[in-house]
C-alpha cells in the first residue's frame, strides 16, 4: 500500500479509512475477514495508533467494520441502501432496493386547519392531512406526515389509498406528476408519539426530511415530513452530473 500523505489537507485517518474501505470495495478484505490490527496499521502506514482507531471508528459508525472483543476487527455487509429522493416514490424506491414495504394509514385521510408552523406552506390554511407508518419485515422504518393542496386534490378523502404508492395515485387518479422539489434533512428528537409509532425508546434520534413537490403552476403543492430510522437502512440519493451539490443523504416522502 502507499503511504499516507501527510502534507494533504484531508486528515490521516480520514485517508486510511479511504484505504481501508476501497480494499474492501476490491475484494481485498472480504466479508468476515478481519483487517489488520492497529498496531500492524499504525506500523504499515508510520502513523500512531490513536490516529488507526480514529480510522477504523469511522468505518465502525458506517457499518463497514465491527469489533468483536478479544478477536479484533471485521468486515462485516454494507446496510441496505435506499434512495429516496426519487420523485417515483418511497414505494417504488424500496423495490427497486428489493424490499418488501407495507404501509398503513393511522388515520382516516381528511381535510384538516393546518396548525402555526414557519416551514409549512399550509400553516393557518385547510389541507389533506395523510399520515403513514411504513414497515420492512414488521419493523417500523418510515412515519410520513403529508398535506396536500385541497383544491388540486379535491376528493381525495373519496379514494383509498390502503397498499397503494401516493405518488402513482396522484398521477392515475388526478393526472399529475412533481416536476420538482425542495428538501431539507436534520437529526431530530421524535416526540414520545411519534418515537412509539417508530418503535424507538429513549433518547433516540431519527433522520427528519421536509420536502416540497411542485407541480405545473402549483409550487409546494405537497409538503412531507418523514421520519426515518437509520439503524437499519442508509437513506441515500443518486447523483448525477445534473443534480445540484449539497444533497447526500435524505428521503422521498410522497411513496
Amino acid at each position: 500500500m502507499k503511504q499516507l500523505n501527510s502534507r494533504s489537507p484531508v486528515p490521516l485517518y480520514r485517508q486510511l479509512a479511504d484505504r481501508l474501505l476501497a480494499g474492501i470495495r476490491s475484494g481485498e478484505y472480504r466479508s468476515g475477514q478481519r483487517i489488520p490490527s492497529e498496531p500492524e496499521l499504525a506500523r504499515v502506514f508510520g502513523i500512531g495508533r490513536p490516529t488507526v482507531r480514529q480510522a477504523t471508528d469511522l468505518l465502525v459508525r458506517r457499518r463497514r467494520l465491527e469489533r468483536r472483543r478479544g478477536s479484533g476487527t471485521f468486515v462485516v455487509d454494507p446496510p441496505e441502501q435506499v434512495d429516496l429522493f426519487s420523485l417515483a416514490g418511497t414505494l417504488a424506491s424500496f423495490q427497486r432496493g428489493g424490499l418488501d414495504l407495507s404501509t398503513r394509514l393511522l388515520d382516516r385521510v381528511r381535510r384538516v386547519r393546518v396548525a402555526a408552523d414557519a416551514e409549512n406552506p399550509f400553516a393557518g390554511r385547510e389541507a389533506y392531512r395523510v399520515v403513514r407508518a411504513s414497515r420492512v419485515d414488521g419493523e417500523p422504518v418510515l412515519l410520513e406526515e403529508i398535506h396536500l393542496d385541497p383544491v388540486l386534490f379535491d376528493g381525495l378523502e373519496r379514494v383509498s389509498l390502503a397498499g397503494r404508492s401516493l405518488s402513482a395515485l396522484v398521477e392515475e387518479q388526478f393526472h399529475l406528476r412533481p416536476e420538482s422539489a425542495d428538501q431539507n434533512f436534520r437529526i431530530h428528537a421524535p416526540d414520545a408519539r411519534r418515537a412509539k409509532r417508530l418503535g424507538l425508546a429513549g433518547d433516540a434520534v431519527v433522520l427528519l426530511v421536509k420536502r416540497f413537490l411542485h407541480f405545473p403552476n402549483a409550487r409546494s403543492a405537497i409538503f412531507a415530513e418523514l421520519y426515518c430510522r437509520t439503524d437499519r437502512f442508509v437513506f441515500s440519493q443518486t447523483l448525477s452530473g445534473a443534480d445540484p451539490i449539497g444533497h447526500p443523504h435524505g428521503d422521498d416522502p410522497h411513496g
